[in-house]
């Protein structure tokens, strides 16, 4: 398979890395885009059953919609489109540290369940991103990614 991607080299200096306010915002975009399709499917497959109160599995097609949708749909937009669709409206791209280009599947798959570890110790993973040099958050640093913003003409 042939990459139609443009590399950016992460380390040019007029890299603008996305901080932790940006990215935020991206991720409740997509939480918003999320639950507009999730709790629907849900509610068709359950009805009232979805009201029963957090912390219960309502069964097999409750894990698929909400657990294994949502994290295929994040792999799949990291390797195809290098970012999700909050972070396509933002503009910002998620890229391999290494490439510049879009993370590999691997890489994608890495920086998913590398999530957890960032929110395990009470998010401080994801509150990284603030101090960090390259705005990278646990997750980036475990899978090799950074986030970066884009101008309009580099998407």
């Amino acid at each position: 398979m042939t990459d139609t991607h443009q590399a950016i080299n992460p380390e040019d200096d007029k890299i603008q890395y996305a901080g932790f306010l940006v990215r935020l915002g991206a991720v409740l975009l997509d939480t918003l885009f999320l639950i507009a399709f999730t709790v629907p499917l849900t509610y068709l497959i359950y009805g009232q059953l979805i009201s029963s109160g957090p912390g219960m599995v309502l069964g097999g097609w409750d894990l698929v919609i909400n657990w294994l949708l949502p994290a295929l749909i994040f792999i799949l937009f990291w390797h195809w489109k290098g970012a999700t669709p909050g972070k396509m409206i933002i503009p910002m791209k998620v890229v391999d540290l290494k490439t510049g280009l879009p993370p590999s599947m691997k890489v994608s798959v890495i920086r998913y369940f590398s999530y957890f570890a960032s929110m395990i110790p009470f998010f401080l993973g994801f509150a990284w991103i603030a101090f960090d040099r390259r705005k990278q958050g646990w997750h980036d640093k475990l899978a090799g990614t950074v986030v970066i913003r884009l101008k309009k003409h580099q998407e």
